[in-house]
């Protein structure tokens, strides 16, 4: 099944690992209690789906983002779950259930993403793991950013759905450069997949999510802004263009502002081997 590679390997659990590790600032946390965010595996309605159930819980993947996510301070409990979805392909955040729900039919979508990652993209070192990993963890800060927007009662000027993407992406951001690097890849992949795929027609820019085509260069930019070395392939192999990539530093620096000011205060310092914090 598309999972037992990648979960097989350290690739998981690393980028895991980078989650959420900045600092808060110097000012006191504000309200609220650590600790509130639980984890549903439910059973898949589509027995096809069952192997991908088998190796999230073996994985402990659930596990690992609650322990993340689990630093932040909430008013309210929020459970994060994998679900059948009939046949849907989707994640939501829920505000009256206060749950985060990834589709079994995702997971499985991004399987056949990964398959179609080019033998040349492989050679140029895109790792086809990451076209599952990435999405994976931009799709859990994706709908958890609209809970934090909801729970938290933060400010959002612009579209909620291209706020929630911007705090996903700085999020991948924080993980390392390698990591950044490889989750960057898969998910502007994905992004580039379905751009290709798609044919937008007027009424198609109305909808709250930008195309693919749009949130892939939304990506590429705040990577350039944040480390315009590490990413420097975005701009020499022309898939970000030059004049949008001169700017690319401020508008990482404004997402960078906002997190530190309105989200930051509300997440703990990681905790230590020693178990100080």
């Amino acid at each position: 099944m598309m999972l037992a590679p990648l979960l097989a390997t350290g690739f998981v659990p690393g980028l895991l690992a980078g989650l959420l590790l900045w600092a808060a600032p110097a000012q006191a946390l504000v309200s609220g209690k650590t600790g509130r965010v639980t984890i549903s595996y439910e059973e898949p309605k589509d027995p096809a789906h069952k192997p991908i159930l088998e190796k999230l819980k073996q994985a402990r993947v659930l596990e690992m983002l609650r322990d993340h996510f689990n630093r932040i301070r909430l008013p309210k409990p929020l459970v994060l779950k994998v679900a059948g979805c009939d046949g849907e392909i989707n994640a939501w955040y829920e505000p009256e259930e206060g749950t985060i729900t990834t589709c079994y039919e995702y997971l499985a979508y991004l399987g056949e993403v990964r398959a179609r990652v080019p033998a040349k993209a492989i050679a140029a070192g895109l790792d086809p793991s990451a076209a599952v990993v990435g999405p994976f963890l931009e799709v859990f800060v994706h709908e958890l950013s609209h809970a934090l927007f909801d729970l938290l009662k933060l400010p959002i000027l612009g579209r909620e759905e291209d706020a929630a993407d911007q705090l996903a992406a700085y999020t991948l951001l924080q993980l390392g450069t390698a990591q950044a690097r490889k989750a960057v890849a898969g998910v502007a992949f994905m992004y580039a997949t379905e751009a290709k795929d798609e044919t937008p027609k007027l009424k198609d820019y109305a909808d709250v999510h930008g195309t693919s085509a749009q949130r892939f260069f939304n990506l590429l930019c705040l990577a350039y802004g944040k480390d315009p070395k590490a990413f420097a392939e975005a701009v020499t192999h022309k898939l970000l263009p030059e004049d949008r990539a001169e700017g690319c530093a401020d508008e990482y620096a404004q997402v960078d502002y906002a997190y530190r000011t309105l989200l930051a205060p509300y997440v703990s310092k990681p905790q230590q081997r020693d178990g100080r914090r």
